[in-house]
C-alpha cells in the first residue's frame, strides 16, 4: 500500500512538473509575442497552450489592453495624414490669392501702365489681399470655436427674420451670380434658442458656400419639426458625388485634389460647429443633384 501511494505521488508530481513546465513555455512564449507587438503594424493575441484560469483571465485583459493601443496607434496614424491634408489644403487656400497678389505687384512696377490699368491691377490685389484676409479670420474663427473660446448666448429669437435679413444683404450678389434664392418661410414659426451674432453667422455661411460651391437654383425653407425650427438651403451641385456630401463638415475638407476651383471647406465646418454650441444640429444630403443643408435650432420654450 504505501508502495503505491508513493508512486502514484511521484506519477502526480512528473505530472504537475510536464504541467507547469507547459505552463512557464506558455508564459515565457506570450511574453515573447507581447514584446513582438511593440513593433507589429496588427494587433496580436496571446493564447496560453494549456488550460490555466488564471493565467487566461490574464491574458483576455493583456489582449483587450493591446487592442485599445493598436486602435490608439490607428487613430494616431488616421489624426496624422489628416493634418498632413490639412496643412496641405490651407497652404494652398493661402498661396492662390497670396501669389496672385506678388503677380499684380510685379505688374504695377512698369512704369508704362496707363492709370487705367493701374487702378484695374490694384483693384485686383484688394480684391484678393480682401479673400486672404477672410480665409485668415475663417481659421482663426474655426480654431476658437473648436477650442472652447466662444461662450454662445441664449436668446429667444425669430428666425424666420433673421433668414429675410440676410437674404435681403445678400440678394444683389445672388441675383448678379444667377442665383436669386426661392425663399419659403411659414407664418407663425415660434422663436428659437439661440446666439445672435452666432445664428447670422450660419445663414451667412450657408448662403455664401451656395453662391461660390453651388449652381442655381437656390432654395430656403424653413419649416416647423419636432426638434425645433429647420432651415433648409438647397442648390443644384452637378458632379458632387454622396460620399463628397457626407464630408462637407470636415474642417478643411476638399471635393477633390484635382479641382482647380478646390478651396478648404472652413465654412460648412464652422457652421457646424456653431450649431453644436448652440445646442442645435447640422446634416447634409445629396439627392437627385441637389444638394441640401438643414441646420435645426431648438423652440424657445424647450428647456436647456
Amino acid at each position: 500500500m504505501g508502495i503505491a501511494v508513493i508512486v502514484a505521488l511521484a506519477l502526480a508530481c512528473a505530472a504537475l512538473a510536464g504541467y507547469l513546465a507547459v505552463l512557464d513555455r506558455g508564459l515565457a512564449r506570450a511574453g515573447r509575442r507581447l514584446e513582438e507587438q511593440l513593433d507589429a503594424p496588427s494587433a496580436l493575441r496571446l493564447e496560453m497552450p494549456c488550460p490555466n484560469a488564471a493565467a487566461e483571465a490574464l491574458l483576455a485583459r493583456v489582449n483587450a489592453l493591446l487592442e485599445r493601443r493598436q486602435a490608439e496607434r490607428d487613430e494616431y496614424h488616421r489624426l496624422e495624414e489628416d493634418l498632413r491634408r490639412q496643412i496641405a489644403d490651407v497652404s494652398h487656400d493661402l498661396r492662390t490669392p497670396l501669389t496672385s497678389i506678388l503677380g499684380y505687384l510685379q505688374l504695377l512696377e512698369d512704369d508704362g501702365l496707363t492709370p487705367a490699368q493701374r487702378r484695374e491691377y490694384l483693384s485686383v490685389v484688394r480684391g484678393r489681399a480682401a479673400t486672404l484676409q477672410t480665409l485668415i479670420t475663417a481659421f482663426y474663427d474655426l480654431s476658437r470655436l473648436e477650442g472652447g473660446q466662444w461662450t454662445p448666448a441664449r436668446e429667444p429669437l425669430d428666425l424666420g427674420r433673421v433668414v429675410q435679413d440676410q437674404i435681403a444683404s445678400a440678394y444683389e450678389t445672388l441675383e448678379r451670380a444667377g442665383m436669386p434664392p426661392s425663399v419659403e418661410i411659414p407664418e407663425g414659426l415660434p422663436p428659437v434658442w439661440g446666439d445672435p451674432n452666432g445664428v447670422v453667422r450660419v445663414v451667412s455661411n450657408l448662403l455664401t458656400n451656395a453662391l461660390v460651391h453651388g449652381r442655381p437654383p437656390l432654395a430656403v425653407r424653413l419649416r416647423r419639426t419636432e426638434a425645433g425650427v429647420e432651415a433648409a438651403f438647397t442648390n443644384a451641385a452637378p458632379g458632387m458625388t454622396p460620399q463628397e456630401a457626407d464630408q462637407v463638415f470636415r474642417r478643411f475638407y476638399t471635393a477633390s485634389p484635382s479641382r482647380a476651383n478646390r478651396t478648404s471647406g472652413v465654412g460648412l465646418a464652422i457652421v457646424k460647429v456653431l450649431m453644436e454650441r448652440m445646442g442645435g444640429a447640422a446634416s447634409a444630403r445629396l439627392e437627385d443633384g441637389a444638394f441640401t443643408v438643414r441646420v435645426t435650432w431648438p423652440l424657445a420654450d424647450s428647456r436647456p
